[in-house]
């Protein structure tokens, strides 16, 4: 940046090729200093100028987990940083025990994030609408899923769909958010992987850069 010294920077490379700056440091010495004038008083009681940095990685982050996983139905978020890990939806959730075992599940769940959608949607609305917010698991529990003593877990990344038994939920659920999270790792490297290219010359630099985009390693002189 203009007036710095030195500039780090995190990039973050997007669907498109486009990098997405992602957090920044940057060393600004004591050239601000002196044009503001801002001294202090060192231990031997004489006036230095400050050496001042800038830092951050914020709220960009936000964008960059958007841009980088989310697809057309919405978000999709890793399960370590969302802030509903799991939704449970009810299935004919009028029918006997069915709301009831909905939050003993929740309370089994405790260790992670989770929430019941008890709201009046219907359950197709609810699916997506939590699609739509990137939740990375979804529990689907009706009257038939009770007498079998099982439930349906979603995965958001695949939509890919597994019964399970509900007396071993906790360690299904576990190995499904860590699964996930691997994909999503997986699928964001090998997308960095695939629009990273190396350029030996200027021609092939710029080449790269008109008709390919990404990540370019190149030599710096």
């Amino acid at each position: 940046i203009a007036g710095a010294e030195a500039t780090y920077t995190i990039e973050a490379l997007m669907h498109d090729g486009k990098a997405l700056q992602s957090g920044t440091s940057h060393n600004f010495g004591n050239g601000f200093a002196k044009a503001f004038d801002i001294q202090y008083t060192d231990k031997e009681n004489k006036l230095q100028y400050v050496h001042k940095t800038s830092w951050g990685m914020t709220t960009r982050l936000i964008g960059a987990v958007i841009m980088v996983h989310g697809d057309n139905n919405g978000l999709v978020l890793p399960p370590a940083i969302a802030p509903t890990q799991v939704v449970i939806i009810p299935i004919r959730q009028q029918a006997e025990g069915v709301l009831e075992t909905a939050d003993q599940i929740r309370e089994k769940l405790g260790g992670c994030r989770v929430k019941v959608d008890d709201s009046d949607k219907s359950p197709g609305w609810k699916f997506a609408e939590h699609e739509m917010r990137g939740v990375p698991v979804r529990i689907e529990i009706g009257p038939k899923d009770i007498e079998n003593n099982q439930a349906v877990l979603v995965s958001r990344v695949d939509r890919s769909k597994t019964f399970v038994s509900l007396d071993n939920i906790e360690e299904e659920l576990e190995a499904l958010l860590t699964k996930i999270q691997a994909q999503m790792l997986e699928a964001a490297r090998q997308n960095r992987e695939e629009k990273t290219s190396v350029a030996r010359t200027y021609d092939e630099f710029k080449q790269i850069v008109e008709e390919k985009g990404g990540f370019v390693k190149a030599m710096w002189c």
